[in-house]
């Protein structure tokens, strides 16, 4: 049993041996401690090349310490993180970006002063090299302009692009930070609650523009509305505790017991509502 009481017939099996060529992210034995404190308990998790994988749970589970564990935000206290079977432990967030995995925060964050166009071409040129040199920016400047272009028709922000990003409604506050998330180009994106405190009809806006940048792309997302989750899903883990109780495809997570009385719920309001 474990400190609160779970069965360990619910945990996952620990995964054996590294680098699976069909993972994108794994998770082997993580552990967090904050002093004393416990937050996150011996996860695994492996999240395939690909796929849309969410994480759901109670709050205070500790998904956003996951996230900040993954992205270099936070040190681990024990275990590992591996992106495309290769170790990311340790290694600053510049870094793991760099390597292929970008994400995004809970509270929006953007730059509110600069204009829209400018804060995806901030991420592009880094994601390019350019970093400060002048030089090197003359010369890539038209690659630039035109992923910029791009990533702005995707996330539809095309006609707002020459206005600063802080008078953007949320909504599209929200679109611009997904747009910088993957203007570096990185395979694996990890999007925190980006839906949160959207009205239905936002929230089906972002559904779809989750989708169509993410294409081709292995999606990691925390998310609270259920709805959210079970739309967008291929697979689903459940943290509760600091632990993964299940990992399993929408249909089978919806039905399973222990996840219905651990975080779901037995009512049908539960499926689709908010947690």
């Amino acid at each position: 049993m474990s400190a609160h009481g779970r069965s360990k017939a619910l945990m996952p099996e620990p995964f054996k041996g590294e680098g699976s060529p069909v993972s994108a992210l794994q998770l082997i034995d993580l552990h967090k401690r904050f002093g004393v404190t416990p937050i996150i308990r011996g996860v695994n998790l492996e999240v395939r090349r690909g796929e849309r994988h969410a994480v759901i749970g109670p709050n205070g589970a500790g998904k956003s310490t996951l996230f900040h564990l993954v992205s270099g935000r936070f040190p681990v206290s024990s275990g590992q993180v591996l992106l495309n079977g290769q170790s990311i432990t340790g290694a600053t967030p510049f870094e793991i970006n760099r390597r292929g995995l970008s994400r995004s925060f809970q509270v929006t964050n953007i730059f509110p002063r600069l204009s829209v166009y400018e804060n995806i071409r901030c991420g592009v040129l880094w994601s390019l090299g350019l970093r400060y040199s002048f030089w090197q920016m003359v010369a890539k400047s038209r690659d630039a302009s035109e992923r910029t272009d791009s990533i702005l028709e995707q996330i539809k922000l095309s006609d707002r692009r020459d206005i600063p990003a802080g008078v953007l409604s949320y909504a599209e506050q929200r679109a611009l930070e997904i747009g910088i998330t993957i203007a570096g180009g990185a395979e694996v994106i990890m999007l925190d609650e980006p839906t949160a405190g959207m009205s239905r009809s936002e929230t089906e806006h972002a559904v779809a523009l989750i989708r169509r940048v993410t294409e081709g792309k292995t999606l990691v997302i925390v998310e609270h509305d259920m709805g959210v989750v079970f739309d967008l899903a291929d697979r689903i883990s459940v943290l509760v505790y600091g632990q993964v109780i299940a990992t399993d495809s929408p249909a089978r997570i919806r039905a399973n017991p222990a996840v219905q009385e651990a975080y779901l719920g037995t009512s049908a309001e539960a499926e689709t509502g908010h947690a």
